[in-house]
């Protein structure tokens, strides 16, 4: 087993304040109880995209459960799990992606936007409805409807944001060969 580097220790750490900087502060509330329309998914699909599964499942997870204990109502373990299942599987869609040499072009942005779109309805409407009946006997009807509306507006914060940062981050690094001595 490959030895965890320490850019994934350090991506996580800063990934999982980042996640609870904008969970937590940058959070408007939807007309859905219990559930905000927030860009820490954006974040997190940029670093899951960047660092690799393993950072984005820890920066979901330990971000998402400092945001609800920061709140004081105890932390909701599905939907933090379902937080560390969609970083888990954008680190997995983007896997083959090339952000670190510069490369984010169409096929990169459509890729990752179906993968992102996938990856929320499995973490939303799937994961943490089934774990919120399992774990905390809340009705079907109520958790689903949370998870589709936490699906749908995160699926449009992450295409806004995580697309934009995934293309600022890339156009930032230089092109090799890009750099040339000067006599």
């Amino acid at each position: 087993m490959k030895k965890i580097q320490v850019k994934t220790i350090v991506a996580t750490g800063i990934g999982a304040a980042l996640f609870f900087v904008l969970g937590r502060f940058v959070a408007v509330p939807s007309p859905v109880p219990n559930t905000n329309i927030s860009i820490q998914y954006g974040l997190l699909a940029f670093i899951a995209a960047v660092f690799g599964p393993i950072a984005g499942t820890l920066a979901g997870l330990i971000g998402h459960f400092f945001i609800d204990f920061s709140y004081g109502w105890g932390v909701w373990w599905s939907w933090v799990i379902a937080s560390a299942v969609f970083g888990c599987l954008m680190g997995i869609v983007t896997m083959r992606f090339k952000i670190n040499e510069g490369v984010f072009d169409t096929k990169s942005i459509i890729v990752f936007n179906i993968g992102q779109i996938i990856s929320h309805v499995v973490a939303w409407v799937v994961v943490a409805p089934i774990l919120d009946i399992l774990m905390y006997s809340e009705p079907a009807d109520k958790v689903f409807v949370q998870g589709i509306i936490s699906a749908i507006v995160n699926i449009i914060t992450t295409a806004i944001v995580g697309t934009l940062v995934c293309a600022a981050y890339s156009k930032a690094i230089p092109k090799k060969g890009s750099l040339k001595e000067e006599n």
